[in-house]
């Protein structure tokens, strides 16, 4: 656990989070901004966790101690939380030691917030609590009750016991995966038309990637299987790189067999050339004529081998109503024998291929939907790992 204590007089609660956390096993690692000692010493934390307390960026001169401190960490709790911290935190400002490990780790995140009643309810902080619940912060209180300077209202911050609830809920979902072997599809597929030139689409492989890194932040195995010209993935994931149809389907019904799930994020080519130039068609030679002939279908013949996997599909749609846009998916969740479909509406400006939002709806086999609305990649990958997990239980 990196538990991160910041300057505000509910500080002295944090040395009761700390023992209480070792007492339930963890193994804490303690970050105070330089403002949170001026209400609670470093040494108080080092006695409680029997490790250091960090309060500086450049406190072990010769290593990058924010970059390891946030790879180590399973979860990270910052308590008390304070208005300046929950500021930086969303708009992704590092200058201490603390906010520079939380920008660079990718474990759960756990937020006590404790500030003046004036300053929680502020447009300015409730927005940031918005933007950072968007990403998956959890956060924990504030309470009402007795603050600083004799005042009274909400703002106080969430007793230790409560913190550690919430700790241990997140920790045991947020490896919720552990043990499964997913693949994951994402980016689009080349096929060539000659050496130069080939038919392909739009896609980033942005929500493939984020599918494969909240599976793989959740415990899981990943095999990312990634097409061309597709963002990198972040370290770590295993990325299996293939360029046309035929590529991703091989590679996929190989890793497949004895997978837990398959995701298909990626924008398979509907079509390719009957054949393919050994050598750059020349322009003086005029317009060539390609004859286009349909790719495999990978996802359709998982869905027809009926194994014990989980198969979930994307589908990109265009269409003039919602209606319209839903009735294509459903038909499509049946059709490919599917357990989950993610129809994405494509074709308008901030959505979509490339964007970083889905205009998207979750459609499940057994009739339950996730209305079509506006999503981060990010959360619509952490939407897709929730159902997973939840549909993987029966079969273990």
């Amino acid at each position: 656990m990196l538990l991160g204590v910041t300057g505000g007089i509910a500080a002295y609660k944090a040395c009761s989070l700390a023992r209480l956390l070792v007492g339930a096993g963890a193994r804490v690692r303690v970050v105070m901004t330089r403002s949170a000692t001026r209400f609670v010493g470093p040494d108080t934390f080092a006695a409680l966790t029997g490790g250091p307390a960090y309060t500086d960026l450049f406190e072990e001169p010769g290593a990058v101690l924010h970059v390891r401190l946030a790879r180590e960490a399973d979860l990270a709790i910052v308590a008390p939380a304070t208005a300046n911290v929950l500021a930086k935190l969303a708009h992704g400002i590092a200058d201490d030691l603390l906010t520079a490990a939380l920008l660079e780790a990718t474990c759960p995140l756990v937020l006590a917030p404790a500030m003046h009643t004036g300053m929680w309810e502020h447009p300015a902080t409730r927005a940031n609590v918005e933007t950072l619940t968007g990403r998956g912060a959890r956060i924990v209180g504030p309470e009402a009750g007795s603050l600083a300077a004799g005042d009274e209202g909400p703002g106080r911050m969430a007793e230790p016991e409560e913190i550690l609830r919430v700790a241990e809920e997140v920790a045991a979902s947020g490896r919720d995966l552990a043990g499964a072997r997913i693949v994951v599809t994402a980016g689009p597929t080349w096929e060539p038309i000659d050496p130069v030139r080939f038919v392909g689409n739009r896609s980033s492989g942005r929500m493939g990637v984020a599918v494969a890194k909240e599976a793989f932040d959740r415990g899981a195995d990943v095999t990312l299987v990634l097409g061309p010209g597709a963002v990198e993935p972040p370290p770590g994931l295993r990325v299996v790189r293939v360029e046309t149809a035929e590529e991703m389907r091989r590679v996929v019904l190989e890793a497949a067999d004895g997978a837990d799930a398959v995701v298909m994020a990626a924008a398979v080519a509907d079509f390719r050339p009957g054949s393919t130039a050994p050598r750059k068609l020349k322009k003086e030679a005029g317009p060539p004529e390609v004859r286009l002939v349909p790719t495999p279908d990978i996802l359709a013949e998982l869905g027809a081998e009926r194994r014990a996997r989980l198969l979930v599909g994307f589908a990109a749609e265009t269409a003039d109503e919602p209606g319209e846009l839903l009735e294509a998916g459903r038909s499509k969740l049946a059709a490919k024998g599917l357990d989950l479909l993610v129809v994405n509406e494509v074709g308008r400006p901030g959505t979509g291929f490339g964007a970083e939002t889905n205009r998207a709806a979750i459609l499940a086999a057994d009739g339950s939907e996730e209305p079509l609305r506006e999503w981060t990649k990010a959360e619509l990958a952490r939407a897709i790992c929730d159902r997973l997990a939840a549909l993987r239980r029966p079969l273990r």
